[in-house]
């Protein structure tokens, strides 16, 4: 038999990453397993419009996604979900990919369960896929998930 003992969401608070935790925590449930609900903040300094925030502070920038971050994490679950479901939650900066890969690695999780988003080929193509590159490189099992309503691309 299957056995879950460590179930990852990764979430970026969107309507697909809520339709995740909701399988997320549904399979925790079903298997007594723990919850990690993890949130990647990439840093400002990374990103290509850095360049032009001349004078502008990237550092109180960043502090302000953490501080938001750690408020949307903190309403994530109920003091009963986190409770049941031994739930951890983590916001770290980072690569989304690579920081995924390792927070599964490190915590020795079974499943990832994760939202796709799923842009059009164009977006697919120029943007490329978080989650596709998650189940390509991930040494365990990914589970996909659609918003409610939404359509594969």
């Amino acid at each position: 038999m299957i056995a879950l003992t460590h179930v990852l969401v990764p979430t970026d608070f969107s309507e697909t990453s809520d339709a995740a935790l909701a399988y997320g925590k549904a399979f925790a449930s079903a298997f007594g397993a723990t919850l990690h609900v993890i949130h990647i903040i990439e840093e400002p300094y990374g990103q290509p419009w850095a360049v032009e925030a001349y004078g502008f502070s990237l550092s109180a920038l960043q502090d302000e996604w953490v501080k938001e971050a750690g408020t949307r994490m903190a309403q994530i679950l109920t003091d009963d979900e986190r409770a049941s479901l031994k739930a951890v939650t983590s916001t770290v900066l980072g690569h989304p990919v690579m920081e995924i890969l390792r927070y599964a690695q490190e915590h020795a999780v079974d499943l990832i369960v994760m939202g796709t988003h799923g842009r059009g080929p164009l977006g697919h193509m120029v943007m490329g896929s978080v989650a596709e590159r998650i189940v390509r490189k991930a040494s365990c099992p990914v589970l996909t998930v659609h918003a409610k309503g939404q359509k594969p691309s």
